[in-house]
């Protein structure tokens, strides 16, 4: 994950002044700051909680290395997946640190659990990015990402639109299936979910499904479907695609014709696909080009010694943290085209692989 480079020393006078001051302008292109050769060859970490979600693998890593590389070439980026092990990631900010990085991107996968690993970053003076999820009760640089309650009442509101086209609506409970407990954004997502569902449509069961697992998720379907009487459920509000997988896996074992509305969030391949089938209601698509791209810009400029201007401020339970929070999107069937495609998150290709006949009923070719 480091990058390499070699010099080739210069013959002559003439070429070793150019060389010269090739170096001291090192970074000066879209960092927004002077820098210096120290700066310009510095190593930044970013540390993410998960691989059961595909965005981290499939974007948000290669994007924040992308944006950093174009921004520092010379910089060098330590990379660590905690596969949902809060201790493991305790670990991997402690060896983030030893190797000498002088800024970290962390995506917590507990925020109570790494805070002692933030506090030590503080004391290091090595900032920290609180990148997607909200780290509590410490003081740390930046905060970058999407509006959460705001997620949550776009999954509520979409829902509610889903009962109403089917003529369902007052003919039955939903299943909540929020994310993680230890997730700080799980809490917010639920709170938007709830803020446009209560008073509308009954709760039949809501669960907080640990690790954000689809197949934690299933298993909570399941058991609704067995508690409540399948005829009784009319909807499902799933925080994310993953889990929203998992329900429509339960739902398929239990005979559902047609499948019941479902949300999702993340815009996830597979969950695009049974958007495009029919299969899932919507998802919520976060644009994850723009926020790695944010949180490598910030990772940059805080090397550089810079500190940029956020635009808002969010509270942690310590203090007021700087936060860029950017906006999500709602994608049912009818706006595919001109939000995920549009932007070149798939192509049409990826999307169409072997589902041919449903996206030329979509429009998509």
């Amino acid at each position: 994950m480091h990058s390499t480079t070699r010099l080739r020393f210069p013959r002559t006078a003439a070429s070793a002044a150019i060389l010269l001051l090739a170096l001291t302008a090192c970074g000066g292109g879209g960092g927004g700051g002077k820098g210096t050769s120290s700066h310009d060859s510095a190593t930044i970490a970013l540390l993410l909680p998960e691989s059961k979600t595909t965005r981290y693998e499939a974007f948000d890593h290669p994007l924040f290395e992308q944006r950093v590389k174009q921004l520092c070439p010379r910089c060098s980026v330590i990379y660590a997946n905690a596969d949902q092990d809060p201790a493991k990631q305790q670990n991997q900010v402690e060896s983030a640190l030893t190797r000498g990085a002088k800024v970290i991107a962390l995506d917590a996968v507990d925020a109570k659990a790494v805070a002692p690993q933030v506090n030590e970053a503080g004391r290091r003076h090595v900032p920290v990015i609180a990148y997607d999820r909200l780290i509590t009760g410490v003081n740390y640089a930046y905060y970058v990402s999407f509006d959460n309650v705001r997620v949550g009442r776009m999954q509520g509101q979409a829902l509610l639109d889903a009962l109403n086209a089917r003529h369902t609506l007052g003919k039955g409970r939903v299943v909540m299936l929020n994310g993680s407990p230890t997730d700080p954004s799980s809490a917010d997502y639920k709170k938007g979910a709830h803020s446009v569902l209560d008073g509308r449509v009954p709760i039949g069961r809501e669960f907080d499904t640990p690790d954000w697992s689809p197949d934690k998720a299933q298993q909570e379907m399941e058991q609704s479907i067995t508690a409540l009487g399948r005829d009784s459920i009319i909807g499902v509000l799933s925080a994310n695609d993953g889990m929203a997988g998992g329900a429509i896996t339960a739902m398929r074992r239990a005979g559902y014709r047609p499948l019941l509305p479902v949300t999702g969030q993340d815009a996830e391949l597979t969950a695009v696909q049974r958007i495009l089938s029919g299969d899932q209601y919507m998802t919520v698509y976060l644009n994850i080009k723009a926020q790695a791209y944010k949180s490598a810009e910030l990772a940059v400029a805080l090397a550089r010694g810079e500190k940029p201007a956020a635009p808002a401020k969010v509270s942690n339970g310590s203090g007021e943290v700087p936060a860029f929070l950017l906006a999500p999107t709602a994608v049912t069937r009818d706006k595919v085209k001109d939000t995920i495609l549009k932007d070149g998150f798939y192509t049409v290709s990826q999307l169409c692989s072997g589902n041919a006949a449903t996206c030329k009923n979509a429009g998509l070719q």
